[in-house]
């Protein structure tokens, strides 16, 4: 994972999970490490981030413990160049995450796309909650439907119960506080193709937090932890 990499794998790693989970810029990095006798550009650590997230997400997944079977279901604003865009994530009835995807637009293929991330990779949930969105409510219809025909073991599948209710839709809007907060202190990305990527590393060390990892059981593993198990 780091061969031929010019820093040492352990400065690299260092400066990912400092950049996705507190909220320091790039700039305030190089100065950091700087301080500790270590040279590196600010652009250096960007490009670690970028090309580190999505693979240390890979293999943050293949350790990701089950989750619940009832799901709340929302989307988010992210700025991209001075343009919002959607974060649509979806958590279960413990607060655990279990699919994120960002999108350009917020439409019935974008909210569609995170339904079929997340009953790929978790099943079929008993109910999914959202709030009085009609482009949500059309996406777990369809998403449902198309799940269903896809099933061969011949079983008598029960459709997905949906719940639309703001009020009860509180928990996710209260989730994605966490990852907003990081966001905030970037000051936009440039580009939707790096948000899409470092968000992916924000939402992956939310979910360290969460600790929903296997090898997390403890309360005593740290975030610093969770990276060497996972990198190893």
């Amino acid at each position: 994972m780091f061969n031929g990499r010019h820093f040492d794998r352990s400065v690299i790693l260092l400066c990912v999970r400092w950049y996705l989970a507190y909220n320091l810029s790039l700039r305030d990095l190089e100065e950091m490490m700087a301080e500790r006798g270590v040279n590196v550009d600010h652009s250096t650590i960007h490009r670690w981030v970028v090309h580190f997230s999505p693979q240390l997400l890979e293999r943050f997944n293949r350790h990701k413990r089950s989750v619940t079977g009832k799901w709340h279901m929302d989307e988010t604003y992210i700025k991209v160049r001075g343009k919002w865009m959607y974060l649509y994530r979806a958590i279960d009835s413990l607060g655990d995450t279990v699919e994120f995807f960002f999108s350009a637009n917020r439409d019935l293929p974008a909210a569609k796309r995170l339904l079929r991330k997340a009953l790929e990779r978790h099943g079929r949930p008993d109910r999914i909650v959202i709030d009085g969105s009609q482009t949500n409510h059309e996406a777990v219809i369809s998403s449902d439907a198309e799940d269903r025909l896809r099933d061969r073991s011949r079983r008598s599948l029960k459709p997905i119960h949906i719940r639309r209710s703001k009020y009860l839709n509180n928990r996710i809007e209260q989730d994605h506080r966490r990852v907003k907060r990081r966001v905030r202190s970037m000051l936009g990305f440039k580009s939707a193709a790096t948000a899409a990527t470092i968000l992916s590393g924000i939402e992956m060390v939310h979910m360290m937090r969460k600790r929903q990892a296997r090898f997390a059981c403890s309360p005593l593993t740290s975030i610093a932890e969770q990276f060497e198990l996972i990198a190893a």
